[in-house]
């Protein structure tokens, strides 16, 4: 099922050619997705309880996208039956002082999960191209290496057993605009609108290049990338819980035998 979002490493990656309000490989639509959700969570809290008791293993989830994309919505609903213990999440916001004191990658491996954890990672290391690059925040010698280096760091979590998923959230332009409208217009959600969202607004196609660019650069088989059209919020979660179980049972973690009990009573 997940291979219908892979993208090939070595592969072109053009985002406009993609329907963001497809919805690939759902038969029934809404309500299919809706219904599909509650054996996700169950196939989800079960993988996870034995990740965390395996204690050997780690899965890391990166979830990129433009703003009002869905990131929070996905952590909300696909994570909502896991463990707390078991699971951190890492939003990834304007370096801090410190955090610019070190090589763009500090904060980012800081944040990477322990063995029998699940991390996730709203925006990643991917910013320090992704904005550095639109907003010239850096020269392109300096942003341009970033691709061979979030590579290779990536290929080091691997190797050290922590398996790791890039999940791109991808909405079409009307579709923000629906989502930064309602945002306005409903009190309780006023506090997630950004001014400076409009300023990434308006280098939409500069983003949706560099998007493009930045994944087609770092799709590689021990850390795949997975693009998923997300205008439907349904469709969304229904194929993040896909991705994310069938990475979970190719892991295979297992619970750790027990051990010799013979003679144990309990009074």
């Amino acid at each position: 099922m997940r291979e219908r979002w892979l993208v090939k490493p070595g592969s072109r990656v053009d985002l406009d050619r993609i329907d963001t309000s497809s919805t690939p490989g759902l038969k029934g639509g809404q309500d299919a997705a809706l219904a599909a959700m509650e054996s996700h969570l169950e196939k989800l809290a079960d993988l996870q309880d034995r990740l965390w008791a395996e204690a050997k293993q780690a899965l890391l989830v990166i979830l990129q996208g433009i703003d009002a994309s869905g990131k929070d919505g996905t952590i909300k609903h696909v994570f909502r039956g896991v463990n707390p213990q078991a699971t951190n999440v890492t939003s990834f916001k304007e370096p801090t002082a410190e955090e610019l004191a070190h090589d763009f990658l500090w904060r980012v491996h800081r944040a990477v999960p322990k063995a029998g954890e699940i991390g996730i990672f709203n925006r990643s290391q991917y910013e320090d191209i992704l904005a550095a690059r639109v907003r010239h925040l850096v020269p392109e010698s300096v942003w341009k290496p970033r691709f061979a280096q979030i590579a290779a760091f990536e290929q080091t979590l691997v190797a050290g057993g922590t398996t790791v998923v890039k999940l791109c959230l991808l909405i079409s332009k009307d579709e923000q605009r629906r989502r930064f409208k309602e945002r306005l217009d409903t009190p309780s959600k006023r506090w997630k609108f950004r001014r400076g969202d409009l300023d990434d607004r308006a280098r939409w196609d500069d983003y949706r290049v560099a998007y493009g660019q930045a994944i087609a650069k770092t799709a590689t088989v021990a850390a795949p990338w997975y693009v998923i059209p997300a205008d439907h919020k349904w469709y969304r979660n229904w194929a993040v819980g896909n991705i994310l179980i069938e990475t979970l049972q190719k892991m295979n973690p297992r619970y750790p035998d027990p051990p010799d009990l013979r003679g144990v009573r309990v009074t």
